[in-house]
């Protein structure tokens, strides 16, 4: 009897090679390098045409050799705190955008507030050959900074702004001074913030001292049962007002670090029966779209977040095409007054 062999293997189609693609489209290797490499050196029948033998062979480029033809992987990284809060999607989006129309890729990764993590994560986009860095804060771990110094390709700081890279970000400081001015305006004296986090967080930091500073030129201060830190959520909002209420004297006014913890300050008013802004002024920071569509609307300190992204991006592409960028970019900010401040009321 005869043994059954097994059927033979079939073989996979082969991977079609830079000179498949420049004998179908009549072109040399080269060109087609070229067609990839520097497209706006071409004429378009010749991009077309290199353009659908790519197309019909089902070439991928090899990434790798790319970036040894060119001296750059075409590659950005960036590392956030945390990708749970949309004031950084904003931004991170409008920097992936502007990057992506220069045939620049993203990489994100974050590093939940642990300067350790961060460090690491950046060697390791270093490792992986990208030619350019993005950071939130100018608070880093000085194993980063070293790191930085050494590695002699564009790296740039957002959020906040620090002489030792160039920087696209706001003044927090102003920031939290604006938002505590506009309260001491209305006629408030006991005015409280919930911040977010302060550790490793200069952003949160500063918007704190910001209000420490506007408070000491009214004469007043800020008792440390009406300063509470929270994570930069709704309940972080909903906890830092329970926390604040406990005080033996209330505050009539309270900043927030950002939006989240103000709409939560405002739904945790209410679950107590509290009026706003009758009881309690809340002014929040950066202008979440929900800002404008509770009831009623939060008055806040506007940041231009997307445009910190596109911002960021325009002064990469130009450090990464050789080009002179500037040290420091503070961008502007703005009260926006809206129904969850008023004068407190009289007793």
């Amino acid at each position: 009897m005869r043994k059954a062999h097994p059927p033979a293997p079939t073989s996979s189609p082969a991977r079609a090679r830079i000179e498949d693609v420049a004998r179908a489209a009549g072109v040399s290797t080269a060109t087609v390098s070229r067609a990839f490499s520097q497209p706006e050196r071409l004429r378009r029948e010749t991009r077309e045409q290199v353009a659908e033998a790519v197309t019909r062979l089902g070439y991928v480029p090899n990434a790798a050799g790319r970036a040894l033809a060119l001296g750059r992987t075409m590659t950005v990284g960036c590392i956030v705190p945390t990708l749970d809060h949309a004031i950084f999607a904003r931004s991170t989006h409008a920097l992936q955008r502007t990057l992506d129309g220069e045939g620049y890729q993203l990489l994100v990764a974050s590093h939940n507030y642990d300067p350790r993590s961060e460090t690491a994560l950046a060697r390791a986009l270093m490792e992986r050959g990208v030619d350019a860095l993005v950071l939130v804060g100018a608070e880093h771990d000085p194993g980063l900074w070293k790191a930085l110094r050494q590695w002699r390709r564009p790296a740039l700081l957002t959020w906040a702004c620090d002489p030792r890279l160039p920087s696209v970000g706001f003044d927090n400081h102003g920031i939290g001074l604006l938002g505590t001015q506009h309260l001491l305006e209305l006629g408030h004296r006991r005015i409280g913030m919930i911040a977010g986090h302060l550790r490793h967080n200069d952003r949160a930091r500063a918007r704190v001292e910001g209000l420490r500073a506007a408070l000491a030129e009214s004469r007043h201060d800020l008792p440390s049962a009406w300063l509470s830190e929270q994570a930069l959520t709704l309940e972080g909002g909903r906890l830092g007002l329970q926390r604040i209420l406990k005080a033996r004297k209330r505050p009539t006014a309270l900043l927030c670090g950002n939006d989240l913890l103000a709409i939560g300050a405002l739904l945790e008013a209410r679950r107590q029966g509290l009026s706003v802004p009758g009881d309690l002024s809340i002014v929040g920071i950066d202008n979440h779209e929900l800002a404008s569509q509770i009831d009623p609307g939060l008055t806040t300190v506007s940041l231009p977040t997307r445009e910190l992204g596109q911002i960021a991006a325009q002064q990469l592409l130009s450090a990464l095409a050789g080009q002179p960028i500037a040290q420091q970019s503070l961008l502007p900010f703005e009260l926006l007054v809206r129904g969850t401040s008023a004068a407190p009321a009289r007793r």
